[in-house]
Protein backbone atom coordinates (compact mmCIF):
# COMPACT_ATOMS: atom_id res chain seq x y z
CA UNK A 1 0.00 0.00 0.00
CA UNK A 2 1.26 3.48 -0.91
CA UNK A 3 1.87 5.71 2.10
CA UNK A 4 2.46 9.47 1.94
CA UNK A 5 3.00 11.59 5.02
CA UNK A 6 1.28 14.65 3.52
CA UNK A 7 -0.50 15.23 0.23
CA UNK A 8 -1.77 18.56 -1.11
CA UNK A 9 -5.18 19.36 -2.59
CA UNK A 10 -5.04 22.52 -4.68
CA UNK A 11 -8.37 24.22 -5.38
CA UNK A 12 -8.12 25.65 -8.88
CA UNK A 13 -11.71 25.60 -10.12
CA UNK A 14 -12.56 29.23 -9.46
CA UNK A 15 -13.89 31.50 -12.15
CA UNK A 16 -12.32 34.63 -10.68
CA UNK A 17 -15.26 36.74 -11.86
CA UNK A 18 -13.75 39.92 -10.38
CA UNK A 19 -10.99 39.69 -12.98
CA UNK A 20 -13.64 40.41 -15.63
CA UNK A 21 -12.68 39.61 -19.20
CA UNK A 22 -9.31 38.15 -18.13
CA UNK A 23 -11.17 35.03 -16.97
CA UNK A 24 -13.84 34.95 -19.67
CA UNK A 25 -12.08 31.99 -21.30
CA UNK A 26 -9.89 30.55 -18.56
CA UNK A 27 -9.85 29.75 -14.87
CA UNK A 28 -8.27 32.37 -12.61
CA UNK A 29 -5.26 30.19 -11.64
CA UNK A 30 -4.33 29.99 -15.36
CA UNK A 31 -4.06 33.78 -15.78
CA UNK A 32 -0.56 35.00 -16.74
CA UNK A 33 1.52 36.65 -14.04
CA UNK A 34 4.92 38.33 -13.95
CA UNK A 35 5.72 38.05 -17.65
CA UNK A 36 6.53 34.35 -17.52
CA UNK A 37 4.32 32.50 -15.08
CA UNK A 38 0.68 31.61 -14.46
CA UNK A 39 -0.86 32.20 -11.02
CA UNK A 40 -1.01 28.46 -10.21
CA UNK A 41 2.79 28.17 -10.59
CA UNK A 42 3.24 29.76 -7.15
CA UNK A 43 1.41 27.23 -4.96
CA UNK A 44 2.71 24.36 -7.15
CA UNK A 45 6.29 25.58 -6.77
CA UNK A 46 5.74 26.01 -3.02
CA UNK A 47 4.72 22.33 -2.90
CA UNK A 48 7.81 21.02 -4.63
CA UNK A 49 10.11 23.41 -2.70
CA UNK A 50 8.50 22.16 0.54
CA UNK A 51 8.99 18.49 -0.32
CA UNK A 52 5.28 17.82 -1.03
CA UNK A 53 5.36 15.58 -4.09
CA UNK A 54 1.71 14.50 -4.37
CA UNK A 55 -0.72 17.18 -5.48
CA UNK A 56 -4.34 16.85 -6.60
CA UNK A 57 -5.41 19.89 -8.65
CA UNK A 58 -9.19 20.36 -8.56
CA UNK A 59 -10.40 22.07 -11.70
CA UNK A 60 -13.85 23.05 -12.88
CA UNK A 61 -14.37 26.39 -14.63
CA UNK A 62 -12.82 26.67 -18.14
CA UNK A 63 -10.05 24.19 -17.29
CA UNK A 64 -8.48 23.70 -20.73
CA UNK A 65 -5.62 26.21 -20.40
CA UNK A 66 -4.92 25.02 -16.87
CA UNK A 67 -4.85 21.33 -17.83
CA UNK A 68 -2.54 22.01 -20.77
CA UNK A 69 -0.26 24.09 -18.57
CA UNK A 70 0.01 21.49 -15.82
CA UNK A 71 0.24 18.50 -18.17
CA UNK A 72 1.94 15.67 -16.30
CA UNK A 73 3.76 18.08 -13.99
CA UNK A 74 7.23 17.99 -15.58
CA UNK A 75 8.19 21.65 -14.87
CA UNK A 76 7.59 21.19 -11.14
CA UNK A 77 9.32 17.80 -11.07
CA UNK A 78 5.89 16.34 -10.31
CA UNK A 79 5.93 13.67 -13.03
CA UNK A 80 6.24 10.80 -10.55
CA UNK A 81 5.34 7.14 -10.82
CA UNK A 82 3.86 7.34 -7.34
CA UNK A 83 2.19 10.61 -6.46
CA UNK A 84 3.06 13.56 -8.65
CA UNK A 85 0.37 15.89 -9.94
CA UNK A 86 -3.16 14.72 -10.84
CA UNK A 87 -5.82 16.96 -12.37
CA UNK A 88 -9.19 16.20 -10.74
CA UNK A 89 -12.19 17.59 -12.65
CA UNK A 90 -15.76 16.81 -11.54
CA UNK A 91 -16.80 13.49 -13.09
CA UNK A 92 -19.89 11.40 -13.83
CA UNK A 93 -20.91 9.02 -11.07
CA UNK A 94 -23.40 6.17 -11.42
CA UNK A 95 -25.93 7.62 -8.96
CA UNK A 96 -25.81 11.35 -9.37
CA UNK A 97 -23.45 13.78 -11.03
CA UNK A 98 -22.75 17.18 -9.70
CA UNK A 99 -20.38 20.05 -10.15
CA UNK A 100 -18.16 21.03 -7.25
CA UNK A 101 -20.46 23.35 -5.31
CA UNK A 102 -18.10 24.66 -2.62
CA UNK A 103 -14.45 24.41 -1.63
CA UNK A 104 -15.01 21.53 0.77
CA UNK A 105 -17.50 19.79 -1.51
CA UNK A 106 -14.75 19.58 -4.15
CA UNK A 107 -12.47 17.89 -1.62
CA UNK A 108 -15.31 15.61 -0.43
CA UNK A 109 -15.89 14.38 -3.98
CA UNK A 110 -12.24 13.27 -4.11
CA UNK A 111 -12.06 11.25 -0.88
CA UNK A 112 -11.17 8.13 -2.92
CA UNK A 113 -8.19 9.90 -4.50
CA UNK A 114 -6.86 10.94 -1.08
CA UNK A 115 -7.53 7.49 0.36
CA UNK A 116 -5.18 5.85 -2.17
CA UNK A 117 -2.21 7.63 -0.55
CA UNK A 118 -3.30 6.82 3.01
CA UNK A 119 -1.84 10.17 4.17
CA UNK A 120 -1.29 11.27 7.75
CA UNK A 121 -1.97 14.88 6.78
CA UNK A 122 -3.77 16.73 3.99
CA UNK A 123 -2.74 20.23 2.97
CA UNK A 124 -5.53 22.31 1.41
CA UNK A 125 -4.44 25.17 -0.86
CA UNK A 126 -5.95 27.85 -3.08
CA UNK A 127 -4.75 28.13 -6.65
CA UNK A 128 -5.01 31.89 -6.85
CA UNK A 129 -2.61 33.52 -4.42
CA UNK A 130 0.89 34.86 -5.01
CA UNK A 131 3.29 33.95 -2.19
CA UNK A 132 6.23 31.76 -1.17
CA UNK A 133 5.70 29.52 1.82
CA UNK A 134 7.45 26.48 3.21
CA UNK A 135 4.61 24.10 4.04
CA UNK A 136 7.07 21.85 5.88
CA UNK A 137 7.52 24.56 8.53
CA UNK A 138 3.74 24.68 8.92
CA UNK A 139 3.60 20.88 9.22
CA UNK A 140 6.28 20.94 11.95
CA UNK A 141 4.19 23.53 13.80
CA UNK A 142 1.07 21.36 13.37
CA UNK A 143 2.86 18.32 14.86
CA UNK A 144 4.52 20.27 17.67
CA UNK A 145 1.11 21.51 18.88
CA UNK A 146 -0.64 18.16 18.44
CA UNK A 147 -3.15 20.02 16.28
CA UNK A 148 -5.86 18.31 14.29
CA UNK A 149 -6.35 21.38 12.11
CA UNK A 150 -3.83 24.17 11.51
CA UNK A 151 -4.91 27.30 9.69
CA UNK A 152 -2.34 29.64 8.16
CA UNK A 153 -3.11 33.22 9.20
CA UNK A 154 -1.52 36.55 8.61
CA UNK A 155 -1.89 39.82 10.47
CA UNK A 156 -3.84 42.40 8.43
CA UNK A 157 -4.57 46.05 9.26
CA UNK A 158 -7.51 46.17 11.68
CA UNK A 159 -9.60 48.29 9.27
CA UNK A 160 -9.30 45.57 6.59
CA UNK A 161 -10.04 42.66 8.94
CA UNK A 162 -13.76 42.60 8.15
CA UNK A 163 -13.00 41.33 4.63
CA UNK A 164 -11.56 38.06 5.96
CA UNK A 165 -12.27 35.07 8.12
CA UNK A 166 -10.74 36.17 11.45
CA UNK A 167 -9.18 33.86 14.07
CA UNK A 168 -9.19 34.61 17.79
CA UNK A 169 -6.43 32.69 19.60
CA UNK A 170 -5.13 32.14 23.12
CA UNK A 171 -1.51 32.74 24.14
CA UNK A 172 -0.43 29.35 22.74
CA UNK A 173 -1.89 30.01 19.29
CA UNK A 174 -4.88 27.73 19.82
CA UNK A 175 -7.99 29.04 18.06
CA UNK A 176 -10.74 29.77 20.54
CA UNK A 177 -13.18 31.45 18.15
CA UNK A 178 -13.42 32.50 14.55
CA UNK A 179 -15.65 34.91 12.73
CA UNK A 180 -16.38 34.95 9.00
CA UNK A 181 -16.03 38.58 7.75
CA UNK A 182 -17.05 40.18 11.08
CA UNK A 183 -18.50 43.68 11.13
CA UNK A 184 -16.50 44.51 14.33
CA UNK A 185 -13.39 42.30 14.27
CA UNK A 186 -11.82 41.37 17.61
CA UNK A 187 -8.53 40.23 16.10
CA UNK A 188 -6.50 40.95 12.99
CA UNK A 189 -5.38 37.38 12.24
CA UNK A 190 -6.88 36.64 8.83
CA UNK A 191 -7.24 33.14 7.42
CA UNK A 192 -5.19 32.64 4.23
CA UNK A 193 -7.26 29.68 3.07
CA UNK A 194 -4.32 27.31 3.70
CA UNK A 195 -5.11 24.39 6.01
CA UNK A 196 -3.36 21.29 7.30
CA UNK A 197 -5.76 18.60 8.53
CA UNK A 198 -5.10 15.25 10.11
CA UNK A 199 -6.55 12.97 7.45
CA UNK A 200 -8.86 11.20 9.92
CA UNK A 201 -10.25 14.53 11.16
CA UNK A 202 -10.81 15.85 7.63
CA UNK A 203 -12.46 12.67 6.38
CA UNK A 204 -14.83 12.50 9.33
CA UNK A 205 -15.83 16.18 8.97
CA UNK A 206 -16.40 15.90 5.21
CA UNK A 207 -18.60 12.82 5.56
CA UNK A 208 -20.56 14.31 8.47
CA UNK A 209 -21.20 17.60 6.65
CA UNK A 210 -21.62 16.17 3.14
CA UNK A 211 -25.28 17.18 2.82
CA UNK A 212 -24.64 20.88 3.40
CA UNK A 213 -25.36 22.93 0.26
CA UNK A 214 -22.16 24.48 -1.15
CA UNK A 215 -20.03 22.75 1.48
CA UNK A 216 -17.30 25.19 2.49
CA UNK A 217 -14.27 25.08 4.79
CA UNK A 218 -14.81 28.43 6.50
CA UNK A 219 -18.57 28.03 6.91
CA UNK A 220 -18.97 24.31 7.63
CA UNK A 221 -15.88 22.11 8.03
CA UNK A 222 -13.83 24.29 10.40
CA UNK A 223 -16.86 25.09 12.67
CA UNK A 224 -17.69 21.36 12.74
CA UNK A 225 -14.15 20.44 13.87
CA UNK A 226 -14.21 23.24 16.43
CA UNK A 227 -17.53 22.12 17.90
CA UNK A 228 -16.25 18.56 18.18
CA UNK A 229 -13.44 19.91 20.37
CA UNK A 230 -10.64 19.18 17.85
CA UNK A 231 -7.52 21.24 18.66
CA UNK A 232 -7.33 24.03 16.04
CA UNK A 233 -4.19 26.15 15.83
CA UNK A 234 -3.27 29.32 13.95
CA UNK A 235 0.06 29.25 12.12
CA UNK A 236 1.19 32.84 11.68
CA UNK A 237 2.82 33.74 8.35
CA UNK A 238 4.63 37.04 7.96
CA UNK A 239 5.89 36.89 4.39
CA UNK A 240 4.48 38.39 1.20
CA UNK A 241 1.02 37.10 0.29
CA UNK A 242 -1.29 38.61 -2.28
CA UNK A 243 -4.78 37.64 -3.28
CA UNK A 244 -4.88 38.74 -6.92
CA UNK A 245 -8.66 38.49 -7.11
CA UNK A 246 -9.38 41.96 -8.50
CA UNK A 247 -7.97 43.76 -11.54
CA UNK A 248 -6.44 46.41 -9.28
CA UNK A 249 -4.72 43.90 -6.94
CA UNK A 250 -3.58 41.87 -9.98
CA UNK A 251 -2.11 44.99 -11.59
CA UNK A 252 -0.52 46.05 -8.29
CA UNK A 253 1.08 42.66 -7.62
CA UNK A 254 2.66 42.72 -11.08
CA UNK A 255 3.92 46.28 -10.53
CA UNK A 256 5.43 45.27 -7.18
CA UNK A 257 7.67 42.79 -9.00
CA UNK A 258 9.54 45.69 -10.62
CA UNK A 259 10.03 47.82 -7.51
CA UNK A 260 13.66 48.77 -6.94
CA UNK A 261 13.71 46.39 -3.97
CA UNK A 262 10.82 44.05 -4.75
CA UNK A 263 8.95 42.78 -1.71
CA UNK A 264 8.32 39.61 -3.72
CA UNK A 265 11.53 38.51 -5.37
CA UNK A 266 11.36 36.20 -8.39
CA UNK A 267 15.15 35.92 -8.51
CA UNK A 268 15.93 34.02 -5.31
CA UNK A 269 18.12 31.00 -5.95
CA UNK A 270 16.91 28.89 -3.05
CA UNK A 271 13.16 29.19 -3.73
CA UNK A 272 12.63 28.89 -7.44
CA UNK A 273 9.28 29.40 -9.12
CA UNK A 274 8.84 26.73 -11.78
CA UNK A 275 6.65 26.99 -14.85
CA UNK A 276 6.02 25.35 -18.19
CA UNK A 277 8.52 26.96 -20.55
CA UNK A 278 8.49 26.91 -24.30
CA UNK A 279 11.74 26.84 -26.24
CA UNK A 280 11.83 30.50 -27.22
CA UNK A 281 14.58 32.72 -28.61
CA UNK A 282 15.92 35.52 -26.38
CA UNK A 283 14.35 39.00 -26.35
CA UNK A 284 15.35 41.42 -29.09
CA UNK A 285 15.78 45.17 -28.58
CA UNK A 286 16.19 47.43 -31.63
CA UNK A 287 18.64 50.36 -31.54
CA UNK A 288 15.82 52.80 -30.71
CA UNK A 289 14.23 50.59 -28.05
CA UNK A 290 14.12 51.75 -24.42
CA UNK A 291 13.24 49.61 -21.40
CA UNK A 292 13.34 50.96 -17.86
CA UNK A 293 12.39 49.06 -14.69
CA UNK A 294 10.49 46.40 -16.58
CA UNK A 295 10.24 42.64 -16.93
CA UNK A 296 10.41 41.46 -20.54
CA UNK A 297 9.55 37.84 -21.43
CA UNK A 298 11.48 35.60 -23.80
CA UNK A 299 10.95 35.81 -27.54
CA UNK A 300 9.68 39.40 -27.35
CA UNK A 301 10.73 42.03 -29.90
CA UNK A 302 10.93 45.60 -28.64
CA UNK A 303 11.13 48.49 -31.10
CA UNK A 304 9.45 51.13 -28.89
CA UNK A 305 9.83 52.41 -25.32
CA UNK A 306 8.77 50.59 -22.16
CA UNK A 307 8.62 52.10 -18.68
CA UNK A 308 7.65 50.40 -15.43
CA UNK A 309 5.79 47.53 -17.13
CA UNK A 310 5.55 43.74 -17.21
CA UNK A 311 5.79 42.30 -20.73
CA UNK A 312 5.10 38.61 -21.41
CA UNK A 313 6.56 36.19 -23.95
CA UNK A 314 6.44 36.58 -27.74
CA UNK A 315 5.23 40.18 -27.52
CA UNK A 316 5.92 42.71 -30.29
CA UNK A 317 6.07 46.38 -29.31
CA UNK A 318 6.14 48.50 -32.49
CA UNK A 319 8.42 51.40 -33.38
CA UNK A 320 7.70 54.64 -31.47
CA UNK A 321 5.16 52.88 -29.24
CA UNK A 322 5.25 53.92 -25.55
CA UNK A 323 4.16 51.51 -22.80
CA UNK A 324 3.85 52.82 -19.23
CA UNK A 325 2.68 51.12 -16.00
CA UNK A 326 1.08 48.32 -18.02
CA UNK A 327 0.81 44.53 -18.14
CA UNK A 328 1.13 43.11 -21.64
CA UNK A 329 0.56 39.34 -21.73
CA UNK A 330 1.99 36.67 -24.04
CA UNK A 331 1.64 36.98 -27.79
CA UNK A 332 0.30 40.57 -27.84
CA UNK A 333 1.16 42.87 -30.76
CA UNK A 334 1.21 46.63 -30.07
CA UNK A 335 1.32 48.73 -33.25
CA UNK A 336 3.69 51.55 -34.18
CA UNK A 337 3.25 54.87 -32.41
CA UNK A 338 0.66 53.46 -29.98
CA UNK A 339 0.67 54.66 -26.38
CA UNK A 340 -0.55 52.51 -23.45
CA UNK A 341 -0.94 53.94 -19.96
CA UNK A 342 -1.98 51.70 -17.06
CA UNK A 343 -3.39 49.02 -19.35
CA UNK A 344 -3.85 45.28 -18.85
CA UNK A 345 -3.76 43.61 -22.26
CA UNK A 346 -4.61 39.89 -22.26
CA UNK A 347 -2.98 37.19 -24.39
CA UNK A 348 -2.81 37.37 -28.19
CA UNK A 349 -4.56 40.74 -28.48
CA UNK A 350 -3.63 43.02 -31.37
CA UNK A 351 -3.58 46.79 -30.84
CA UNK A 352 -3.39 48.82 -34.07
CA UNK A 353 -0.98 51.63 -35.00
CA UNK A 354 -1.37 55.13 -33.59
CA UNK A 355 -3.76 54.17 -30.77
CA UNK A 356 -3.86 55.81 -27.33
CA UNK A 357 -5.00 53.68 -24.37
CA UNK A 358 -5.70 55.37 -21.04
CA UNK A 359 -6.35 59.02 -21.87
CA UNK A 360 -8.51 61.63 -20.13
CA UNK A 361 -10.32 61.80 -16.81
CA UNK A 362 -11.56 58.76 -14.89
CA UNK A 363 -15.29 58.02 -15.12
CA UNK A 364 -17.21 55.17 -13.52
CA UNK A 365 -17.43 52.10 -15.74
CA UNK A 366 -20.92 51.46 -17.12
CA UNK A 367 -20.61 47.68 -17.45
CA UNK A 368 -19.47 46.86 -13.90
CA UNK A 369 -17.77 49.54 -11.79
CA UNK A 370 -16.84 46.96 -9.11
CA UNK A 371 -14.62 45.18 -11.62
CA UNK A 372 -13.37 47.87 -14.00
CA UNK A 373 -11.95 50.69 -11.91
CA UNK A 374 -8.66 52.16 -10.61
CA UNK A 375 -8.14 54.00 -13.91
CA UNK A 376 -7.23 50.78 -15.75
CA UNK A 377 -7.82 49.97 -19.40
CA UNK A 378 -8.61 46.24 -19.72
CA UNK A 379 -8.31 44.51 -23.09
CA UNK A 380 -9.52 40.89 -23.33
CA UNK A 381 -7.84 37.91 -24.92
CA UNK A 382 -7.53 37.86 -28.77
CA UNK A 383 -9.15 41.30 -28.92
CA UNK A 384 -8.40 43.34 -32.03
CA UNK A 385 -8.34 47.15 -31.91
CA UNK A 386 -8.04 48.96 -35.27
CA UNK A 387 -5.58 51.80 -36.01
CA UNK A 388 -5.86 55.31 -34.53
CA UNK A 389 -8.36 54.53 -31.76
CA UNK A 390 -8.37 56.46 -28.46
CA UNK A 391 -9.57 54.61 -25.35
CA UNK A 392 -10.24 56.29 -21.98
CA UNK A 393 -9.80 55.04 -18.41
CA UNK A 394 -11.95 52.46 -16.54
CA UNK A 395 -12.77 50.90 -19.90
CA UNK A 396 -12.97 47.34 -21.21
CA UNK A 397 -12.79 45.99 -24.76
CA UNK A 398 -13.30 42.33 -25.70
CA UNK A 399 -13.60 40.82 -29.17
CA UNK A 400 -12.60 41.68 -32.73
CA UNK A 401 -13.59 45.32 -33.05
CA UNK A 402 -13.68 47.45 -36.18
CA UNK A 403 -13.69 51.22 -36.71
CA UNK A 404 -17.50 51.24 -36.86
CA UNK A 405 -17.59 50.11 -33.17
CA UNK A 406 -16.03 53.44 -32.11
CA UNK A 407 -17.84 56.75 -32.44
CA UNK A 408 -15.35 59.33 -33.74
CA UNK A 409 -12.58 56.72 -33.31
CA UNK A 410 -12.80 56.75 -29.54
CA UNK A 411 -14.14 54.90 -26.52
CA UNK A 412 -14.50 57.48 -23.74
CA UNK A 413 -13.67 56.75 -20.09
CA UNK A 414 -16.13 54.42 -18.36
CA UNK A 415 -17.44 52.89 -21.62
CA UNK A 416 -17.10 49.31 -22.84
CA UNK A 417 -17.26 47.16 -25.96
CA UNK A 418 -17.84 43.46 -25.33
CA UNK A 419 -18.76 41.52 -28.47
CA UNK A 420 -21.50 38.88 -28.32
CA UNK A 421 -20.03 35.49 -27.46
CA UNK A 422 -17.16 37.15 -25.58
CA UNK A 423 -19.14 38.06 -22.47
CA UNK A 424 -17.17 37.97 -19.28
Amino acid sequence: MIKKEMIAMLLAGGQGSRLGVLTAKMAKPAVSFGGKYRIIDFPLSNCINSGVDTVGVLTQYQPLRLNTHIGIGIPWDLDRNIGGVTVLPPYEKSKNSEWYTGTANAIYQNIDYMETYNPDYVLILSGDHIYKMDYEVMLDYHKAHNAEVSIAVMPVPMEEAKRFGIMITDENGRITEFEEKPEHPRSNLASMGIYIFNWKTLKEALIAMADQPALDFGKHVIPYCHEKGAPLYAFEFNGYWKDVGTLESYWQANMELIDIVPEFNLYEEYWKIYTKSEALPPQYFSKDAVAERSIIGEGSEIYGKIYNSVIGRNVIIGKDAVIRDSIIMNGVVVGEGTECNKAIIAENAVIGNGCFLGYGEEKENELDPRIYNAGLVTIGEKTVIPDNIRIGKNTVVMGETTESDYKDSELPSGKFIVKAGDEA
